[in-house]
């Protein structure tokens, strides 16, 4: 029986060890300084495990006689703090972990006992404070810095809010506007700026910085420098009215640009209560904010996709084999249009050497045009030194032959979608390359197989999908076939990152993820209108929903040519779920081709400004007499709620579809996949997120009543139907060993 106890109580505490993460030190020097470091690889974030481990450590400095100042630093080489561990607010939603008392952390631990102790402490940063660890930095009474080292406070973007005391310290330190403008946009200043500001003390070379610390610590104990409380810190306040003034219009602007996010405003609140009535009310005001913006959808939605874009590069059966990935020395591109020299760009922005090969002199000039193009839109912006210009440029050759391709270690083609003319290029590759060279292809629709099918080279053979601009979009759709190898998908997940995109990997099929899941989202549109709702009316209530604009407007900035070339591949392959509208083809016979000839559903000024056109009700007019169909009074006079369910809910049916066949991993993936393929909100948590949200039940009734009444377009699947009918969640994992639907 004994023996039972100890094993059960020895099985407790290795459970307890496994779910500790992180923790701090105290090492107190011959110098009478307690160095206190942060120890939570591979950022340094703070846990509540390595925030509850910091209060003790502290309370240890402050009662043993041998310390007179405290320095505090983090362990991982190169960084002070990432901030707050964020799945500690994951944990608190699902109710796994009980979220502590509001202002536990922020002002009981951070506020009265560090930065109100009587040993004054100094911070020791290297390569990042940001979020909570420039929050925690900010209650030490001084700040000592590495060059380079990023200090900011990036909460916004999470859909939370500075929550150790951000919002009342950073503007006493940096004043109220410049504390806004870091706050609001989420984006890091460099430690030197940081000591222009008043943020930082001081800044050093790394190897000095903890020695200068110290010293600055013991300075500031025998009175020789400042003993400063951030949050007592008025000077740099501006007078109340004018305070108020700048809040003002930060609210309205943050309205404007944020208008289905409540959490900014919420942080603002916070900002100004410190400023009316001190910053004690200030913490508390912060404190109640911040218990309260975690239970928003928008909180739940942005931090589901935080967790979703780093588990993208996690592919069951690929990543989890040991592999290694290989070195990519060389890379050629085939076709130097607009997504070929937009991959090189990428490409030799990361470093790369890049062989751009086209059919003759015009066009290859052309395609070198355009990467130069691109280049030196950074020069303008500053983003982009002229000598970085040179050295980068120098990376790109250009060729009209496959000789120089005889050791490059990937191709990717990017030529028109023409099966016949890819698997001409495929055939002369396996001709050309190395046997080690992976074959990739950036078609947005055409099946691999069939890509590949004259070559015995299968095993490399692979999608690698960017969306245009390549060297702007952020995601890159990594496409397997069956016979891709495991090798080959590690390769390009790696080249994806050195390139900063975010891949995801899906399986093969017509339009892959990205564009198989939004086809019925125009064609939904299409039907709509043709069935009585204002088109402009539509793009309103989706641009209202969180997209970058609505379905009309995207057609004419992608022009109608590629609108009716993608189209056929859905309705040669899904001739059963496609709606099928004359609208498009019937304005491209009048030289109507969207933006480019600046009459599309829109009319374009000179400073491509859209208007909406009354002449479009002819083409709505004529296509409805062609396909016979008359206005339906009740899709006449539809709310935005409505015009959301009909254009969206399609897109939740096709993605199930996607799911449920096995071409995305998981559900997630398809969330990062739409969000950053085709603007779907992020706040709103990705397409399974969002429907989630909604529930299934209410998706397929509504689904089932359409299908009922305007036919098989709204069809459910038997995913989603299964599903709905149980009311299961649609991102739940399939069932082990069971066949897909």
């Amino acid at each position: 029986m004994k023996l039972l106890r100890e094993s059960q109580s020895h099985r407790r505490r290795d459970q307890m060890a496994s779910r500790t993460k992180g923790k701090t030190t105290i090492e107190v020097g011959a110098d009478g300084v307690a160095v206190i470091t942060l120890i939570n690889p591979p950022v340094n974030s703070l846990s509540f495990d390595v925030l509850y481990s910091l209060k003790s450590n502290y309370e240890e400095a402050l009662s043993r006689n041998d310390v007179k100042a405290i320095v505090v630093t983090g362990t991982c080489k190169g960084k002070f703090s990432g901030g707050f561990d964020i799945s500690g607010f994951g944990e608190i939603q699902k109710g796994t972990m009980k979220e502590p008392k509001v202002g536990y952390i922020s002002i009981d631990i951070i506020t009265d006992l560090l930065e109100a102790a009587r040993k004054p402490s100094v911070a020791a940063i290297d390569g990042l404070a940001l979020g909570g660890g420039l929050e925690l930095s900010m209650a030490c009474h001084a700040r000592i810095s590495a060059p380079g080292a990023q200090l900011g406070l990036p909460e916004l973007q999470l859909g939370v809010i500075p929550g150790f005391g951000g919002t009342q310290r950073l503007p006493r330190l940096v004043g109220l506007t410049k504390a806004l403008e870091m706050i609001l946009t989420s984006k890091p200043v460099k430690a030197e700026e940081g000591h222009s500001l008043g943020l930082v003390d001081a800044v050093v070379p790394p190897a000095e910085l903890l020695n200068a610390a110290r010293r600055w610590a013991l300075d500031i104990a025998e009175r020789r420098k400042p003993w400063v409380s951030s949050v007592l810190k008025t000077d740099k306040l501006p007078p109340l009215g004018e305070a108020r003034e700048i809040l003002k219009f930060a609210k309205d602007q943050t309205r404007r640009q944020a208008p289905n996010m409540k959490h900014p405003l919420m942080c603002l609140e916070a900002v100004e209560v410190g400023i009316v009535s001190g910053s004690r009310a200030g913490l508390e005001k912060e404190a109640q904010v911040g218990s309260e913006v975690i239970n928003l959808d928008t909180t739940k939605g942005l931090i589901h996709v935080f967790f979703s874009q780093r588990g993208t590069t996690k592919v069951p059966g690929v990543t989890d084999r040991g592999l290694v990935p290989r070195k990519i020395n060389k890379v050629a591109i085939i076709g130097g249009g607009l997504m070929g020299s937009g991959i090189a760009t990428a490409l030799i922005l990361s470093n790369y050497p890049v062989i751009l090969k086209e059919v003759n002199e015009k066009f290859l000039e052309a395609g070198i045009g355009r990467v130069k193009a691109n280049l030196q839109s950074r020069v303008k912006k500053g983003k982009m030194s002229k000598e970085k210009f040179e050295k980068t440029m120098s990376l790109l050759k250009g060729s009209l032959d496959y000789e120089s391709f005889r050791d490059v270690d990937m191709v990717i083609e990017a030529v028109i979608e023409n099966v016949s003319l890819k698997q001409q290029i495929f055939a002369d590759l396996e001709k050309y390359c190395p046997q080690h060279c992976i074959l990739a292809s950036n078609t947005s629709t055409i099946d691999l197989n069939k890509i590949g099918e004259r070559t015995k080279s299968q095993d490399r053979i692979i999608g690698a999908h960017f969306f245009s601009p390549a060297h702007v979009m952020p995601l890159l759709e990594i496409v397997r076939t069956n016979h891709t190898s495991a090798q080959v998908i590690v390769d390009l997940l790696d080249v994806g990152k050195k390139i900063r995109k975010t891949p995801v990997v899906v399986g093969n099929c017509t339009g892959f993820a990205v564009n198989r899941m939004f086809f019925p989202y125009t064609q939904a549109a299409m039907f709509l209108v043709e069935h009585g709702t204002d088109p402009y009316l539509i793009d309103k209530a989706v641009s209202k929903f969180g997209m970058p604009m609505g379905p009309f407007r995207l057609c004419d900035l992608v022009g109608f040519g590629v609108a009716i070339a993608t189209a056929t591949q859905f309705i040669e392959n899904f001739p059963e779920r496609t709606y099928k509208s004359m609208i498009i083809p019937l304005m491209q016979e009048d030289k109507r081709a969207g933006e480019a000839t600046r009459k599309g559903f829109y009319v374009y000024d000179d400073k491509r400004k859209a208007k909406p056109d009354p002449e479009i009700k002819k083409y709505i007019d004529k296509a409805r007499s062609l396909s016979g169909v008359k206005p339906d009074p009740k899709l006449e006079k539809l709310s935005e709620k409505e015009i959301i369910e009909m254009t969206f809910f399609p897109v939740v049916n096709e993605a199930c579809r996607v799911f449920a066949e096995g071409i995305a991993v998981k559900a997630a993936d398809l969330d990062i996949a739409g969000i950053f393929g085709m603007g779907f909100p992020p706040y709103r948590g990705g397409i399974m997120f969002w429907a989630d949200s909604i529930g299934s039940k209410y998706i397929y009734s509504k689904l089932d009543e359409w299908s009922k009444t305007y036919g098989e377009f709204f069809k459910p699947c038997a995913f989603l139907a299964e599903r709905g009918s149980k009311g299961a969640p649609l991102s739940a994992p399939l069932e082990q060993g069971r066949s897909r639907l």
